[in-house]
């Protein structure tokens, strides 16, 4: 022992060794199951070859131990009929999955049941199975599994996917047959149970237990002109009995309660199927239109954010919409592609007759409005050329009553041009006209509903004489596309949703030496979102009267304010506007609090602005014309007035606190307080019996007792 030596081998050693045993097992065509031995206990198992598996072919045969020496025999390239099925699956370039699936039926024979494709015992399979790899005629790997399988148990009764109907039980009990007790199994004088065979019943029959219990749960009452024999019936019966249906029975009340609960539908992930219109006579606020064959009449809109091309239109409700789509070929169909005669329909009026639309054509002369993007890399020599296509929908519907007297449409076509691809945006409106005016939308009746416009308004310069005034609305900033404020919308104002939004306003070093201009550039933008003079009082104002509309106040900024400008900076730039609108909850109406506006207050907030010259940029501060984004913005917020409780309390109150009902269990205020009609802790006339039986004791002691009888005493004695 003393001269063994041990050689420590290195990492790097060991890795080079199992890289040229892996290169010598390729090269020699190598492959090698993984596992080698597998133990099936169900009716399919897999292992994996690897190695080199081209060329290779798997056979499957079931081997045993030899008699005399316990072993198993060398691998067999030679296959033979078994029981299993063997299937092979390439996974990889040096990988195979084999699998085997058990081809026979593992359920558990029945008693003297002859099918060969059953178990007779409850071990099913039990045998030895060797797969071999071959090249040829020669193996390569073997994998070796030891089957021992059990046969499975399945119900006698295999259930279905049929749905169980459950009879009614207004006028079929649930359990028909109560005596039934025992599962399987025939129940003593149970006349109806169904496991009872005709032998069993034989037992029993004449001694059947009577009554619902006993199965008869629909007996015929005896008040039933079936029931009565003529040997034992009155001579009165034929004139009295009842002749009903047997569903009418009073057994009934034993087994339903009388509560009957209408089934709702659940959540379903299903798309809604829209339903057919019903024909109406005529139209109310809300209620969709129709064609003369009783279809909705549809007008792109957006449902949900997303434009729906087939949205129905209902009456007297105004919308104006844009849908974008992006072209990459010329459209073929509707509705960027129609004819005038695909929107010549005729519609109910609502009054028993029809009207047809009148369609006019109108060629955009500026496709640019209707393009927001095209393609810059697309190549010139794929350019494609869209005419007459259809660019605006523009509907006026005009209604007199609860009736469309006349449609009119203006549709808008033109040409586009598509070199690679062009986002498209398309306009779709509809406006309900009263005789030429527009049908406006009220905020709510009377008061204000949250989630509405709020209703502002402007002097009616063509109507002086009447003191009108005309509705408009007062906006906030609404960003599309790049957020600057050339190309900003406006949107209302919504009753109670406080709101903050804005634009950017390109401002360079030039800008900043004309700080006078700029402050009126900014004034101007945040006056353009409050043209107004008025705001409405309630929901529904009257624009000839005067008290349900409030002068909107308008706090001026202070002009005497001396402003510190230099080259570089601007201050007092009016770059916020706050608007405060004080609300009050005046009532309720079936429920609604009904809201009202009782001063409304526009103000700015003042800013300095100068050009950031940091973060390496430097270019603004040297570039008279290079500009920064500078934001101007705008907000409304909803101030809630406290509701006013009521009167102060007195010192009486304050003092002598035990007349206050609400803090004390005896309340003397409220001695009556049983015998009135707010008193629920019983029925009214039992609460006011009571206490007219209790007045009538209190008077009848007040006679019969003491002072009465020294009254009458001393009437007696100076009648005397």
């Amino acid at each position: 022992m003393a001269n063994d030596k041990f050689f420590p081998l290195s990492v790097s050693h060991l890795v080079i060794c199992v890289l040229l045993l892996f290169n010598l097992a390729h090269t020699q065509n190598i492959v090698v199951f993984q596992p080698s031995f597998l133990t099936a206990t169900g009716p399919a198992v897999s292992a994996l070859l690897l190695g080199n598996t081209s060329g290779i072919s798997l056979s499957l045969r079931t081997v045993s131990p030899s008699n005399t020496t316990g072993s198993i025999g060398p691998p067999s390239c030679v296959a033979e009929v078994t029981q299993w099925v063997l299937t092979r699956e390439q996974v990889g370039k040096t990988a195979v999955r084999v699998q085997l699936r058990l081809n026979r039926s593992l359920r558990l024979c029945g008693e003297n049941e002859t099918d060969a494709d059953c178990c007779p015992e409850r071990l099913c399979v039990l045998e030895a199975l060797r797969v071999s790899a071959c090249v040829g005629d020669t193996p390569q790997a073997s994998l070796l599994i030891q089957a021992k399988i059990h046969a499975q148990l399945y119900p006698a009764n295999v259930g279905s996917d049929n749905e169980t109907v459950i009879p009614n039980q207004v006028y079929q009990p649930l359990g028909p047959c109560p005596c039934d007790l025992t599962f399987r199994a025939c129940d003593i004088r149970c006349c109806c149970d169904k496991d009872c065979s005709s032998e069993d019943l034989r037992l029993f029959e004449s001694h059947c237990l009577p009554g619902p219990f006993g199965g008869q749960v629909s007996p015929a009452p005896d008040y039933q002109c079936s029931v009565q024999s003529s040997e034992n019936s009155p001579d009165w019966f034929p004139f009295l009995c009842v002749s009903s249906p047997p569903e009418n029975n009073p057994y009934l009340g034993l087994f339903y309660q009388g509560n009957t609960i209408t089934s709702k539908p659940g959540p379903t992930f299903q798309r809604p199927e829209l339903s057919a219109p019903e024909p109406v006579n005529v139209y109310i606020q809300g209620s969709p239109i129709l064609t003369l064959n009783n279809q909705y009449f549809t007008i792109p809109q957006k449902v949900l954010g997303r434009c729906v091309n087939n949205a129905p239109v209902a009456f007297l409700k105004n919308f104006n919409v844009r849908c974008v789509t992006l072209l990459h070929i010329c459209p073929t169909g509707p509705p960027l592609q129609t004819l005038p005669i695909d929107f010549r329909t005729e519609v109910k009026n609502g009054q028993g007759g029809d009207v047809t639309v009148d369609v006019t054509d109108e060629v955009a002369s500026d496709v640019s409005l209707f393009i927001s993007n095209k393609d810059a890399v697309a190549s010139s020599d794929e350019t494609l050329v869209c005419e007459n296509l259809t660019l605006a929908l523009d509907y006026k519907f005009y209604w007199k009553g609860n009736g469309i007297t006349n449609i009119t449409l203006t549709r808008t076509v033109g040409t586009i041009t598509l070199n690679g691809s062009v986002t498209l945006t398309t306009r779709y409106s509809a406006v309900f006209l009263n005789g030429e005016f527009t049908g406006e939308p009220n905020s709510g009746n009377p008061g204000y509903q949250v989630g509405r416009p709020v209703i502002a308004g402007i002097v009616d310069t063509l109507d002086n004489n009447t003191g009108s005034i005309q509705r408009t609305s007062i906006n906030l900033w609404k960003p599309v596309s790049d957020g600057l404020c050339s190309a900003n919308k406006k949107k209302p104002i919504l009753f109670g949703e406080n709101s903050t939004s804005g634009c950017l306003l390109p401002v360079s070093r030039q800008n900043l030496t004309q700080c006078n201009l700029l402050r009126e550039t900014v004034t101007s933008l945040q006056a353009a979102l409050t043209t107004v003079t008025y705001v409405a009082r309630y929901g529904n104002p009257d624009p000839l009267t005067v008290t349900d509309w409030i002068n909107i106040s308008f706090v001026t900024l202070n002009s005497s304010t001396t402003m510190e400008d230099n080259t570089s900076s601007c201050y007092g730039i009016p770059s916020h506007q706050r608007i405060h609108v004080w609300t009050l909850i005046t009532g309720v109406v079936e429920g609604i609090p009904q809201r009202e506006i009782r001063a409304l207050r526009v103000s700015h907030s003042l800013s300095t602005w100068a050009l950031d010259c940091g973060g390496g940029d430097v270019s603004p501060c040297v570039d008279q014309m290079k500009t920064q984004l500078f934001p101007v913005t705008s907000s409304v917020t909803f101030i809630d007035i406290p509701i006013n409780t009521g009167p102060p309390k007195t010192r009486f109150q304050i003092n002598f606190t035990e007349y206050d009902c609400s803090r004390n269990d005896v309340c003397w205020p409220e001695l009556a307080f049983p015998i009135t009609k707010y008193y629920t802790g019983e029925p009214y006339s039992q609460a006011l019996a009571k206490g007219l039986i209790l007045v009538f004791f209190f008077i009848a002691a007040s006679i019969l007792g003491t002072p009465w009888r020294q009254i009458r005493q001393a009437w007696n004695s100076g009648a005397l």
